[in-house]
């Protein structure tokens, strides 16, 4: 049969309510699903910022006891997500409510698992390897970026082994996601460039990627454009509700897209940067973004193609090798724009971590759907550009 199964794509997303004030809505849903006690995972910043006290109130006022756990790093950790379990399963919750950026989200996801499997999180590694249901997820996105309330995906950090890993699975799918842009008005510039450039990682790496397709290349596309015309005038600009209503609108659309497409080299990377020397994820997918592309880019020329038409660049009368060098300044020149230079020797990267960080990038599953064929070799190579 010439119609092979590898030609199928399938698409998963939960319920979204986007716009300003969706967020208002998590008590309805939390009686939905019959909240008796409700879970609300934050961190401590988003905490500080008021997000989880308004959170708690909406709850209250529709009767709805909750308990509160913000024991998140920016990276969440393998114990993190083990004493949420352990408060969840003390207090008798039956509904996840995750408020926060993509730590909270995924270690929310954690504690979903954790809770109904009774086992370590680390042995939920990889793909589909969630035997039972978890609990029901309602999550509100407090940056515009990581997309964790839309995605498959939950990128935890093994502390003492000092490396990330991803566990993909439909179930950790949100039930709801409420989108609100209000909610990032409290995040400051470099979170909203470090999530911002992320999302933007997410739609490029989304269209390249060899799992892409026609229910996820729209998203990526929309996801480009959107991230593109308006972050950088977010960045200067924070008060501004249109903008701020475009890029999560854009981060929105580059989840859809990457939890359906997979991710690529960019993400494979990062998660193994971001592991070993516990530095913002946004960060890391900056740093290196512009030398996956330049890696990447003879295997995927009609899609780069697309993806620096979206960007503005007019391609015609120019050169494959044109086009990728107008892509790569292009890419260098928002990074810049948004206040993201960093390099990774600044960041304290030395050429002899590139070995050990190139072992783990090529384990993770987003370097299989990546669009040229990797070894641990060509990484370290890029890792080495990159420095």
């Amino acid at each position: 049969m010439s119609s092979d199964i590898s030609r199928l794509r399938k698409f998963v997303s939960p319920e979204i309510i986007f716009g300003s004030g969706a967020r208002k809505t998590v008590a309805n849903y939390a009686s939905t699903f019959g909240a008796r006690k409700v879970m609300v995972v934050s961190d401590p910043g988003v905490e500080a910022a008021g997000w989880v006290d308004e959170i708690e109130t909406l709850l209250a006022e529709q009767c709805i006891p909750c308990v509160r756990f913000t024991d998140v790093s920016p990276n969440p950790r393998v114990e993190q997500i083990m004493r949420g379990a352990e408060l969840y399963r003390e207090q008798g919750c039956n509904v996840i409510v995750a408020v926060g950026g993509g730590s909270p989200m995924d270690c929310a996801k954690g504690i979903g698992i954790v809770s109904t499997h009774g086992r370590s999180i680390i042995e939920f590694e990889g793909v589909d390897r969630i035997e039972s249901p978890i609990p029901p997820l309602i999550f509100i996105p407090t940056t515009a970026g990581t997309s964790a309330d839309v995605s498959q995906f939950a990128i935890i950090s093994n502390t003492e082994e000092r490396f990330k890993f991803s566990i993909v699975s439909k179930s950790v799918v949100p039930d709801v996601a409420l989108i609100d842009p209000d909610t990032t008005r409290t995040m400051d510039s470099f979170l909203t460039a470090c999530t911002g450039v992320d999302a933007l990682v997410h739609a490029i790496e989304a269209f390249v990627s060899t799992g892409s397709g026609a229910l996820t290349d729209m998203h990526a596309l929309d996801a480009i454009r959107l991230i593109n015309t308006h972050l950088a005038l977010l960045v200067e600009q924070p008060e501004d509700g249109h903008l701020r209503e475009q890029v999560m609108l854009g981060s929105m659309k580059a989840g859809l897209a990457f939890s359906n497409a997979i991710l690529g080299a960019v993400h494979a990377m990062s998660h193994s940067l971001g592991g070993y020397l516990d530095l913002p994820h946004g960060l890391c997918n900056a740093m290196l973004l512009e030398h996956v592309i330049d890696y990447n880019y003879s295997a995927a020329t009609d899609r780069f193609r697309v993806v620096a038409e979206t960007m503005g660049i007019d391609p015609r009368g120019l050169s494959q090798s044109q086009i990728k060098r107008r892509l790569m300044q292009h890419v260098i020149a928002l990074k810049r724009e948004v206040g993201l230079y960093q390099s990774l020797a600044e960041q304290g990267v030395h050429i002899t971590d590139i070995p050990y960080l190139s072992q783990n990038a090529i384990k993770d599953p987003c370097i299989l759907t990546n669009p040229r064929k990797s070894n641990r070799r060509d990484v370290e190579a890029v890792y080495e550009e990159a420095l």
